[in-house]
């Protein structure tokens, strides 16, 4: 601080070294008293100035400081006993004993700063105790005894504390200068000292005070910035100490008259105005003297009592002084007591000088600090009172006081209350209390009791408030909120956030609208979405305050969801770029919350459009500095468009109310029913006779918004009626799954009672039949006929699965989950005809046939003469089912495709091979080819068709008993030639059978009716599209849809040999270069069915109908494609890299399919056991292998891969050994002969280390002892024809070591030597040194 600080400082460390009258020497003292008594004698001089005083104080504290110093100088080291002494002699009292005064230790000074409460609160007791027994026998000995017993005094001082003891004096100066310090507690340690001192002595005279108070903080003009802040606080705090002591309502109650009241408040008016943040807390102790003056002082406990809160029948409170944006606190104690009369109040506080002039230009200036007082003292006196008059309406009432026109005399004072920011000014919780007064709304959420006359009464008194209350609030927020505060600063702005966070913690639900308001959303919304501001974090505070609010309780949370959604047009995430309502909605956990959205979304939907009646000009809730949101989102929130986009909003949310939901069956199924019927009316239906109709079987009342419904609104609503069908459906086939072992009932017990598709079909029944009512849209003749009959078949499905169901067979319950995934599929399909009429009416006559034959009962077949089947002329139910489902597969959206793969996962077992085929020929369909390619693109084809080429396809056709002409039809369609020209015409007739009348290929007019309707439609619209990119994007997305149902086929029926032809397609359809090049999807998505479904499976194709030459030719093609080696593409001279990335990926993941294809073929020729005389061609296929992969470098098949065949297969290299030792002799490449080594030695540990029981440890010998001879060739070519590389050579050797072991192993050692050439002695021992000697020596024993 400066000058007077430091020097205040100084001399309390110095008086708090040793006691008053022990400090100094005896000289320094009379020197001492001599000044101090020239100071007092110029203090009562009125013509020095306050500079002298603090110069003559600076002096004095020099001096003080020399002494100190010197004394120090003076004392001798002390030891460990004498600093003992000296710690003991440091408690020394402010009075002596021999004075006859009890002992004041200075030391509790020390203590009031300290940041620990309860130690400020134990030095207070301590000091005001002390005290309390000094100025006792202060009074009681008098001056002049004190004097003759040697006490000595001081001089006397004008600063009125005359009748108190030395030491209280000294206590008072020093409490007074200490709350103007701001080392860490201090102000509120000392206030509260000086607040119970006050109270306890009453010998300290208030006018001694206040003078007290305005000498020992005054402020200079020589004083720095913040040495005069300190000193006005310390004022400030002294004051406030003096009236919460209750010494002036002391002086008012032994004198009616007295002046101090109106000299404090005048005091109290002129230091508020001095500084901004000085009027709140000013304010403050205003009216805590106004509780003071309105409860009758009595003496309270002491202290001790006071802390513990106890021993007394009136407790002492604690209270808090908020020192406005200065953030500071301190303590003290006041008492309770009785109420007198508030005509005190105009006779004292009102009428003090200064403050009538307050009030009046509060208005003007915008006084915050005048309208809280104003607000405060109006509550204790009459209302008619005029004082007032330009602050607060007369006479007054809540709703004058609210009403628009007083608000906007207020907005300038309300808009002023930001200056203490962050903390919010005093008059908002006021304002606020006011507006939302506690008794209006205890009971609104409290379930009433019993209905008497006396309670309607007060039900009617309470409804009348609550309207009153929701009034003023309204006005409170568009006058203040949205008309002052939001319009301005981004200050003020802050502070409306802040006043609505207040209003939050009283408001109740039904008034969150008006709260959120459009504006207050539009701003809200801009703040959010502009995240370079501070105000940003502000908004993002707001927000997180207002769903912590809403959490727990749901009636909030819709309000809230309902007005952010309703204000920004459904797009309040979007813009803000948050997920606050997403998240909201995610966190409804109860059916009664649930619904109350689902009412609430309703009602919005139906009502006419109140989110485009708002002004969409947002510059309402901007200023200057504020960023709006971007061009394109306030363009997409248009007037005309917000109705539209709102509705969509609510039909988009409604099913997504289940996502999160854990609710029970029963539970969940009753919200399920509420959103399918919003769904249901809105969507499919209109009302010709107004807006409401009322269903007397339903006992429902529907209504329809006055303006009608577009139709793109009412499509979304089919899309999600779709949808919420299928997740219903797909919800029940869980639980089957988790109840499969508790049977039919349990199956029975879950479809009866909650299957919304038998719902929906009842309500939609019920709806058609009422007059008025109407769907949304007028159908043509046919798409009517399909809609008639789809009902009328679901009708008849439902009764067949009902009776299926009490039957509780489990035969039967197949047949139940048939007819319960057909339905549903009618059901899907009826949406679909409403949905994009004229489309989807022939395959619904196409899947009622089916229906009706595949549940040929009395009940189903009971229909006109235009629906009889001649079963004679008719193709095969399961194709027709087949082809029906494809055809629906193209253009269907995602519930119907879902519904699909539920019927065809319960007919897949009984689908026949040709509708199988019809299935993978849709896998392996292209369109046309370019007209012009390259030569490579041509090897590369032909070499594609030669890994799993299409003739193969007529053996594995024959295998599982498919027709010659299908097969060679599928060929024809699949094979590629060299010749163009050729492939795009015979591609062309396929593709649109109905261009050409000789397009049919030799096929009869049925069959060509039946194939390929499905990919007809995709080749259609390809044709009205322009460009082939679109039609080959839908082509691979139809393969997708296609290979769904594939998988589930896998999944049904692993052990099936049918399996094999979908191994077979697949695989072709995976190294066809167009699908590497047209979708890298398409080609994840088969690698990984063959990969999870075949090759991985637990089950894999079994049967006699499996033909071993069909699995012989999938072998050959299967290891001729994976000895391919890896070419560049020519087409391009510097192809990218990317590309050559890309190429060998591939090539390397083909070759993958092709190693793992050849063990699973090995795996099932294996588990059938054939005889060794049908496996002569087997065989031959991989001697075939073995010479090109020794004689031709372009055979590039792995010897890893060879060696995992013998691992796992031994019988194929133990019939193959003898061939292979004959190869390796007469191979022509050096390398391939080293390396194929070690496929003899794998083929010997096969052969020997596996057969360990006697029969196969003697076969083993016998099959080595027949390949010793060729052995011996072998060894003679290897150590004749040594390699010159060093690595190849240390090979030989190791293979050549390791024979040798073997054959002495299996003491054939002298057979070997026998049949060893002789010639190649000479060489052996020359090349392999100690191991054929060793071998030699052996044989010779």
């Amino acid at each position: 601080m400066g000058s007077q600080k430091r020097g205040l400082e100084s001399t309390e460390e110095v008086e708090d070294e040793g006691p008053v009258d022990k400090i100094e020497p005896e000289q320094s003292r009379k020197k001492l008293r001599k000044e101090k008594k020239k100071d007092g004698e110029s203090t009562r001089a009125s013509s020095i100035k306050p500079m002298e005083r603090l110069k003559k104080r600076k002096a004095l504290d020099k001096d003080r400081r020399g002494i100190a110093s010197v004394n120090d100088e003076s004392k001798p080291v002390q030891t460990g006993m004498e600093l003992k002494a000296a710690d003991d002699t440091k408690e020394q009292p402010a009075s002596s004993p021999s004075s006859g005064l009890p002992e004041f230790h200075i030391t509790v000074f020390k203590d009031l700063a300290s940041v620990n409460a309860s130690v400020r609160e134990a030095a207070v007791e301590k000091m005001v105790m002390e005290l309390q027994e000094v100025q006792k026998v202060y009074n009681k000995l008098g001056k002049k005894a004190l004097a003759e017993r040697g006490l000595q005094l001081e001089a006397e001082k004008d600063d009125g504390l005359n009748n108190c003891a030395p030491s209280l004096r000294y206590a008072v100066r020093r409490l007074i200068r200490g709350v103007s310090s701001s080392r860490e507690c201090a102000r509120q340690g000392f206030a509260l000292g000086l607040t119970i001192l006050l109270h306890k002595i009453p010998c300290i005279e208030v006018k001694s005070l206040l003078k007290l108070i305005v000498n020992l903080l005054e402020v200079s003009s020589s004083m720095k910035g913040q040495e005069a802040k300190d000193c006005l606080l310390g004022r400030l705090f002294a004051y406030g100490a003096l009236v919460r002591s209750g010494r002036l309502v002391d002086e008012w109650n032994s004198d009616k008259n007295t002046p101090y009241i109106k000299e404090f408040t005048s005091i109290i008016i002129s230091l508020a105005a001095k500084k901004r943040y000085l009027q709140e807390p000013a304010v403050s102790v205003i009216l805590d003297l106004v509780e003071k003056l309105l409860f009758k002082t009595c003496s309270g406990p002491n202290i001790t009592q006071a802390l513990a809160g106890s021993g007394s029948a009136e407790p002492w409170v604690e209270y808090n002084m908020d020192l406005g944006s200065e953030g500071i606190t301190w303590t003290g104690y006041q008492a309770q007591a009785q109420i007198l009369p508030a005509e005190v109040l105009l006779s004292h506080v009102l009428e003090a000088p200064g403050i009538n002039d307050w009030f009046e230009g509060a208005a003007e200036v915008g006084n915050p600090d005048a309208l809280l007082l104003a607000l405060k003292i109006r509550e204790k006196i009459s209302p008619d009172s005029k004082i007032f008059d330009k602050l607060l309406p007369n006479p007054f009432s809540t709703s004058k006081l609210f009403a628009p026109s007083h608000l906007s005399s207020l907005a300038n004072c309300l808009k002023e209350s930001t200056f203490c920011q962050p903390r919010i000014h005093s008059v908002w919780p006021v304002l606020v209390n006011s507006l939302l007064p506690d008794g209006v709304f205890q009971d609104e959420d409290v379930v009433s009791g019993p209905s008497t006359i006396k309670k309607h009464k007060r039900s009617r008194k309470c409804s009348s408030s609550k309207e009153d209350v929701a009034k003023n609030l309204q006005y409170f927020c568009e006058v203040i909120i949205e008309g002052s505060l939001l319009t301005s600063s981004h200050d003020r702005k802050h502070l409306a956030f802040d006043v609505l966070l207040l209003l939050l913690r009283r408001l109740p639900a039904s008034f969150i609208p008006v709260v959120l308001s459009y504006k207050l959303v539009q701003c809200l919304m801009d703040v959010l979405s502009t995240k370079d501001t501070w105000l940003h974090k502000v908004a993002q505070h707001f927000l997180k305050e207002l769903l912590d609010w809403v959490r727990d309780d749901d009636v909030r949370k819709v309000s809230v969801i309902m007005a952010l959604q309703r204000h920004s047009s459904g797009r309040f995430d979007c813009i803000t770029r948050t997920k606050t309502v997403k998240d909201l909605m995610a966190e409804f956990k109860t059916e009664s919350g649930c619904l109350l959205f689902i009412q609430n979304l309703t009602s919005m939907f139906v009502d006419e459009g109140d989110a485009s009646e708002e002004p969409s000009d947002q510059s309402q809730t901007t200023d200057d500095n504020s960023e709006i949101g971007s061009a394109e989102d306030k363009d997409s929130v248009g007037p005309l468009g917000n109705s539209d986009f709102l509705r969509s909003w609510v039909i988009d949310s409604l099913p997504s109310i289940l996502k999160y939901l854990k609710l029970d069956p029963e539970a969940k199924f009753r919200v399920q029913k509420e959103i399918l019927k919003f769904l249901a009316v809105q969507g499919l239906f209109s009302s010709s006779l107004g807006t409401e109709v009322t269903s007397f079987e339903l006992q429902e009342k529907f209504r329809w918004p006055k303006a009608a419904t577009s139709g793109a609104l009412c499509r979304m609503c089919i899309e999600q009626l779709q949808s919420l069908l299928a997740h219903a459906q797909k919800g029940e086939g869980q639980k089957m799954e988790g109840q499969e072992g508790e049977g039919q009932r349990a199956l029975t017990n879950i479809r009866e009672p909650f299957d919304l598709g038998s719902y929906f079909m009842r309500f939609l029944s019920t709806l058609c039949n009422i007059p008025s009512v109407s769907l949304f849209q007028t159908l043509n003749n046919e798409d009517e006929k399909a809609f008639t009959k789809l009902q009328a078949m679901e009708s008849r499905l439902c009764r067949e699965e009902r009776n299926c169901l009490q039957e509780r067979n489990l035969r039967l319950s197949a047949t139940a989950n048939k007819l319960h995934a057909l339905r549903y599929l009618l059901i899907q399909l009826l949406l679909q005809v409403l949905l994009r009429p004229g489309e989807f009416s022939e395959a619904a006559s196409e899947l009622i046939l089916c229906c009706k034959k595949a549940f040929s009962s009395s009940d189903i077949l009971e229909s006109s003469g235009d629906d009889e089947l001649d079963v004679d002329e008719t193709p095969k139910l399961m194709d027709v089912l087949v082809d029906t489902l494809l055809s629906l597969l193209p253009q269907s959206a995602a519930p119907v495709r879902s519904a699909i793969e539920q019927v065809f996962k319960y007919f897949c077992g009984d689908i026949t091979d040709d509708g199988l085929l019809r299935m993978l020929r849709v896998i392996k369909k292209d369109l046309k080819p370019a007209r012009h390619q390259d030569a490579d693109s041509d090897d590369d084809s032909n070499d594609d068709d030669d890994f799993l080429d299409i003739e193969e396809a007529e053996e594995i056709d024959e295998a599982v008993g498919i027709d010659e002409a299908e097969t060679g039809e599928t060929g024809e369609s699949d094979e590629q030639t060299d010749d163009s020209a050729a492939v795009v015409g015979e591609e062309a007739d396929e593709e649109i059978p109905e261009a050409s009348d000789d397009s049919d290929g030799g096929m009869d007019d049925d069959t060509m009716f039946w194939m390929d309707t499905y990919l007809a439609r995709i080749f259609q619209e390809r044709k009205n599209q322009a460009g082939g990119e679109t039609a080959h994007s839908q082509l691979v997305l139809f393969k997708l849809r296609a290979l769904s149902l594939l998988e589930i086929y896998l999944h049904e029926n692993p052990g099936k040999p049918q399996v094999l032809s979908v191994y077979s397609n697949l695989a072709q359809a995976f190294v066809n270069p167009h699908t590497g090049e047209g979708s890298e999807q398409l080609g994840q998505r088969i690698w990984g069915i063959l990969q999870k479904k075949i090759f991985k499976a637990k089950e894999y194709p079994k049967g006699e109908a499996l033909q071993l030459s069909t699995l012989e030719s999938l072998l050959e093609k299967n290891l001729k494609w994976a000895s391919k080696p890896f070419k560049k593409n020519r087409s391009s001279e510097n192809p990218s890299k990317k590309k050559q990335s890309a190429s060998r990926n591939r090539h390397k993941m083909i070759g993958s399919l092709a190693q793992n294809s050849i063990f699973w073929i090995l795996k099932i020729i294996d588990a059938r056991k054939f005889p060794e005389s049908e496996l002569r061609e087997f065989f031959d296929i991989f001697k075939r292998v073995l010479v090109g992969y020794l004689d031709k470098k372009k055979i590039q098949i792995k010897s890893n891969f060879l060696k995992e065949i013998f691992r796992r297969r031994p019988w194929i290299g133990h019939h193959l050994l003898g061939f292979l030792l004959e190869k390796c002799g007469s191979a022509e490449s050096e390398f391939r002969r080293v390396e194929a080594l070690d496929l003899v030695i794998e083929i010997l540990k096969s052969s020997l280390f596996l057969n360990t029981d006697g029969n196969g440890q003697e076969a083993s010998k016998k099959m080595l002892k027949s390949h010793l001879p060729k052995f011996g060739l072998l060894i003679k070519v290897l150590v004749t024809k040594m390699p010159e590389k060093q690595a190849r050579r240390a090979h030989v050797r190791k293979f050549c070591g390791k024979v040798f072991q073997i054959i002495s192993t299996s003491n054939l050692t002298k057979s070997f030597l026998e049949d060893l050439p002789p010639d190649a002695h000479v060489a052996c021992e020359t090349q392999l040194g100690e191991s054929f000697l060793a071998l030699k020596k052996l044989g010779r024993l």
